[in-house]
């Protein structure tokens, strides 16, 4: 199997960073703010973020939790998953702007998932999306807000992202 890096850990650092800025200043600050990360990567990427917020905004309150969709997946027949837990901030997510936090933006079906699980947790006022990577090929009609890297592919190439805290090392990958 062939492999090529298409992003390394300053790339990494740098979206990030962007993706930082571009949601305090599409909120016009920080307030209201609660980012949930879609584990497992999401989860580390959504502290990342949540890190950065702090060192640019003092007044940004570091509302951060987990939002595990497994449960709302419809593939769950076809591929065994883990199950994580959620957790939500003590501010809870009613009529605050619910920030999605994930790695790899795809067909949609996780962020679908992902808004089903919001409903039962409560009923935020904006709901937006951050990705590291949107790599195309929707089947739903779901855009991201904000997006470190769009990297066209092909339906046959596979994207991972490495993660330090899982992996080692930071680094998103095309697999052919």
């Amino acid at each position: 199997m062939q492999e090529r890096v298409v992003l390394d850990s300053p790339d990494i650092d740098r979206a990030l960073k962007r993706i930082a800025h571009e949601i305090l200043e599409a909120n016009e600050g920080p307030s209201d703010l609660v980012l949930l990360g879609i584990p497992t990567r999401g989860r580390h990427l959504a502290e990342r973020i949540n890190n950065l917020l702090a060192q640019i905004d003092p007044d940004y309150q570091g509302n951060i939790g987990v939002l595990d969709i497994t449960m709302y997946r419809d593939d769950t027949a076809k591929i065994e998953r883990k199950i994580h837990e959620t957790s939500i901030p003590d501010c809870g997510i009613t009529d605050k702007v619910v920030v999605l936090v994930d790695d790899v933006l795809y067909s949609g079906r996780t962020v679908r998932a992902a808004l089903d699980a919001l409903t039962d947790l409560g009923r935020p006022r904006q709901v937006k999306l951050a990705v590291l990577v949107d790599r195309g090929h929707r089947e739903l009609p779901i855009r991201p807000d904000f997006v470190g890297k769009n990297l066209p592919t092909a339906k046959a190439e596979r994207v991972r992202v490495l993660l330090s805290q899982t992996d080692g090392v930071d680094q998103v990958v095309i697999e052919q």
